[in-house]
């Protein structure tokens, strides 16, 4: 389907819960684009420290919601106030470049039977603690390193034309009550439909959260990957890209094959050389972003993002089996 709007209207969407000051730069990133994007809608999702009133102050749109319901229901609400032909979402913890609306308009131009993209993480996050520096370079070097032709959407920075997203009755908010996949179902239904969506490596936005070892571990595991398992078997849509690639999947069964060796090793040091092996098989198989991680922030952090990176490895298989787990045995009971 062709979509032939010549000069395309940008509604910019943004959820917010307790944004903080965080959220203050957001919107003022915002306010600063050149052009201006059509309207700012913000929607203060049970918000109770008053960041509502940042937008308000600059003339945004504001809708709030009494009780907080997590970021689908409340993107749900700005994108059927919006009045603009293009939605942009972007989050509340992050800052946009000063030509974004003028990006976001000419892909649409550019390519009439797109029916959305989206962007990347720069790959200069704020916060400055080693947690936050990996866990967003790691994003960055995912994004920048996959396909053009994506499989799933991306709520942090995602553009999607208006009249689609609500065919689509836009992202699951009874499933995702709180932050999770809800923009990556939404990617997986608009490509189910046989609409495109592109990833625009260009178009970069920074990062403000700040990531500690406790907030990392429970987005991932708990947010992100059980879900992301019960997804990908009702879906079937087990593609080739992001965190998803045959190099991952590889590396997550070396992690299990490294510990079940280092295990059995406490019983014959013999196990030590197939823990060798399958340490150089996963400092190969990672090469790329290893060395990327040494060029941009040199080898002693390339060196502490190894157990991090292999961690990740281990509770996503930890993730997948317990998912495939809870699949089969709900197949199986009446």
């Amino acid at each position: 389907m062709t979509h032939s709007s010549p000069n395309p209207t940008v509604s910019v969407v943004i959820p917010v819960h307790n944004g903080g000051e965080s959220f203050r730069k957001c919107l003022l990133s915002v306010a600063h684009c050149t052009p201006r994007p059509e309207e700012v809608i913000v929607v203060a999702d049970g918000d109770s420290d008053g960041s509502w009133r940042f937008a308000e102050e600059m003339g945004m749109q504001v809708k709030r919601i009494p009780f907080p319901g997590g970021p689908a229901r409340a993107r749900n609400r700005g994108a059927r106030m919006a009045k603009g032909d293009i939605l942009f979402f972007t989050d509340a913890d992050v800052t946009i470049p000063k030509d974004t609306i003028d990006r976001v308009t000419a892909v649409f131009q550019d390519d009439p039977d797109l029916a959305a993209f989206i962007g990347s993480y720069d790959d200069a996050p704020l916060e400055t603690n080693f947690l936050s520096q990996y866990r967003n370079l790691l994003h960055h070097y995912v994004h920048q390193t996959s396909k053009s032709e994506a499989s799933t959407f991306w709520g942090a920075c995602g553009a999607i034309r208006r009249e689609i997203f609500l065919e689509m009755d836009g992202f699951d908010e009874e499933t995702y009550r709180y932050p999770s996949i809800e923009d990556i179902d939404l990617g997986y239904r608009l490509k189910k439909a046989g609409y495109r969506i592109r990833l625009v490596k260009e178009l970069q936005v920074k990062h403000m959260k700040r990531w500690e070892v406790v907030s990392l571990l429970r987005a991932d595991f708990f947010y992100r990957a059980l879900p992301w398992t019960r997804l990908l078997l009702k879906e079937k849509r087990f593609v080739n890209d992001l965190n998803l690639n045959t190099s991952s999947r590889v590396s997550v069964a070396s992690v299990y094959m490294l510990v079940i060796s280092l295990i059995a090793a406490l019983w014959d040091p013999w196990f030590l050389a197939i823990s060798a092996f399958f340490m150089m098989l996963l400092l190969i198989l990672n090469r790329d972003i290893y060395r990327f991680f040494t060029t941009k922030r040199g080898i002693g952090f390339m060196l502490k993002t190894i157990p991090w990176h292999w961690a990740y490895f281990f509770y996503s298989g930890l993730a997948f089996s317990i998912g495939y787990t809870r699949h089969r045995l709900g197949k199986l009971l009446p």
